[in-house]
């Protein structure tokens, strides 16, 4: 009997779509961004920064992977996934990731308000693009191969 093995990239999606799924329960749900409290706004934002930190990690493990060579860190990984094909917005993914730096830095509500609002409009989108995407690679038997 042939051993299965765990390939990290798979690991790292189920991870992600985990993630994912917990934001777009706040970014697709009936309420509006004007109904959650201020601790429910907090929890969105902790729920964007640890999903955007698993989709760029989850991507440089599949272009890895995929046999790729390139500069590691968020930066390097989305270049080479939008080359890829990966992702196709690589303008939005830039924007993304500046706002989720700027969030780990920045405690005013004006800052903050106008980053949650493209959470809403622009980033789970791209998050549950790529989810969807990632989703159907991780049935591809091609990419759960050593």
């Amino acid at each position: 009997m042939a051993q299965q093995t765990d390939i990290r990239w798979i690991q790292r999606y189920a991870n992600f779509h985990k993630a994912c799924e917990r934001l777009l329960a706040v970014t697709e749900a009936d309420r509006h961004l004007e109904d959650l409290s201020e601790l429910e706004v907090e929890g969105l934002v902790q729920r964007f920064e640890y999903t955007f930190e698993l989709a760029w990690k989850v991507l440089q493990d599949l272009l890895t992977f995929k046999g790729y060579d390139f500069m590691q860190g968020p930066n390097g990984t989305m270049k080479m996934a939008f080359e890829d094909g990966l992702i196709t917005e690589h303008d939005a993914w830039r924007r993304m990731a500046k706002s989720r730096n700027t969030m780990s830095h920045v405690y005013d509500e004006d800052e903050v308000m106008p980053i949650v609002r493209l959470i809403y409009s622009d980033y789970a989108p791209l998050l549950k693009g790529l989810d969807e995407k990632l989703g159907l690679l991780s049935t591809d038997e091609n990419y759960q191969k050593e």
